[in-house]
């Protein structure tokens, strides 16, 4: 068969929907100022999709810092991969930076989370090791895993007794083929919000004998009293053994860093296929990421201000009935329950009569019979903007429950 007749009778789980979700559901444009405040196919709406937490995209010292460098070094400077000839002071400072304010020896930059998770994986363990991950852990570490040649248990959701019998299966393997054990969890699990149960999960360390690569990306920047993240949340730092996080998320940016001792990162650097054959983060980005990191080591009122919406949000949807799962952070869910029409037209409904832009999410991701609203608070969006938010969802959740959008479609405005 050739591989594209194949592709046309196959589309895949989401692109088997593209044609009716394409530009709107999926794919949409939101246009002008990164904000609370945007365009959707002309028209104002209340963004709660962006993952700018600290609402540093738009800061006038972060805009300031990326216009400067790009005039002064352009979108190429270094040319070529790191080891090779990509190499710079300000990339070697931001790494030693980053370094100290998660409080481990050193740190590696990368270009991209996804990529860098993937290649993280593939470079801490061979066909002997066992790789134990959580059940809900994000696409990128499913990915890493499914490289992985050698045994792999995944272990229920945040469920530690699940994680200890998969562990004593990893030992016994181990015992026999000599490797080691690696167990993987989030920070910040980015679709519940709710908290890896990190405390739980080192306490096991000793015991069975592996290491711990922590996904932080959702807690970098939100979470600890300086905004060091999840392990200083829970007090827990020491015992991560591999600290991953982003700047996609409280940075605003692109890119990201691994922080581990310097042992554990001088063994990345040489052996990271996906940064070994990439190239370098351009200069604009690396002085960009610095001046992101600064402020959120300078203006802790931006981490005040967003853990005051949060409050206010989550606070709000519970007082109003709804239910918001276990979230812990800012990432903000909210579960109804209804089919894929239901869900049409539940968000056609926000965006077109309420002026109101969430994301939604819908089987297999979450069980059938249930939607998921997910919304991302941010430092820049006001009280106003959550009594706005938590009065259409009251209405849209009144007209769901009496079953208006499982019988009549919902009109999309041209």
């Amino acid at each position: 068969m050739d591989i594209f007749d194949k592709i046309q009778k196959n589309r895949g789980p989401l692109g088997q929907h593209s044609k009716v979700a394409h530009g709107y559901y999926s794919f949409p444009k939101l246009e002008g100022e990164i904000g609370p405040r945007m365009k959707f196919r002309g028209k104002n709406i209340l963004n709660w999709s962006l993952n700018n937490y600290l609402g540093l995209a738009n800061h006038p010292e972060v805009r300031e810092a990326d216009a400067i460098a790009a005039k002064d070094y352009g979108m190429a400077y270094p040319m070529g991969a790191r080891m090779m000839s990509g190499n710079t002071s300000q990339h070697e400072k931001l790494e030693a930076d980053l370094a100290a304010f998660v409080h481990k020896q050193d740190s590696f930059l990368i270009n991209y989370g996804y990529q860098a998770m993937v290649s993280v994986i593939d470079s801490l363990v061979d066909r002997h090791d066992v790789i134990v991950y959580d059940a809900e852990s994000h696409a990128c570490i499913i990915d890493g895993v499914r490289l992985h040649i050698g045994k792999r248990f995944v272990y229920g959701h945040n469920d530690i007794d699940s994680l200890e019998k998969q562990l004593q299966h990893a030992q016994k393997i181990t015992e026999e083929t000599k490797g080691g054990i690696l167990v993987i969890t989030e920070g910040v699990f980015g679709m519940g919000g709710d908290l890896g149960k990190l405390k739980e999960v080192v306490s096991l360390k000793e015991k069975y004998g592996f290491r711990l690569l922590v996904d932080d990306a959702h807690g970098f920047g939100t979470l600890g009293k300086t905004g060091a993240g999840s392990g200083e949340h829970f007090g827990v730092q020491d015992d991560i053994d591999v600290y991953f996080a982003t700047f996609a998320k409280s940075m605003a940016g692109i890119g990201g860093f691994i922080a581990s001792n310097e042992q554990v990162i001088e063994f990345l650097k040489y052996n990271m296929r996906s940064q070994t054959f990439a190239k370098a983060l351009p200069m604009p980005m690396v002085i960009g990421a610095q001046k992101r990191l600064d402020l959120i080591k300078s203006k802790p009122e931006l981490r005040t201000n967003l853990w005051k919406i949060v409050k206010a949000l989550q606070d709000g949807l519970r007082e109003a009935g709804f239910d918001i799962g276990k979230t812990e952070s800012p990432v903000t869910p909210v579960y109804l329950h209804g089919g894929p029409q239901e869900a049409q037209n539940v968000i056609i409904e926000l965006r077109e009569n309420y002026s109101i832009f969430c994301s939604v999410v819908v089987y297999p991701v979450v069980p059938k019979g249930v939607l998921m609203l997910r919304l991302i608070p941010t430092a820049i969006h006001t009280l106003a903007d959550v009594d706005e938010t938590i009065f259409a969802f009251k209405k849209v959740s009144e007209k769901l429950k009496n079953g208006e959008y499982a019988s009549t479609p919902a009109t999309i405005m041209v």
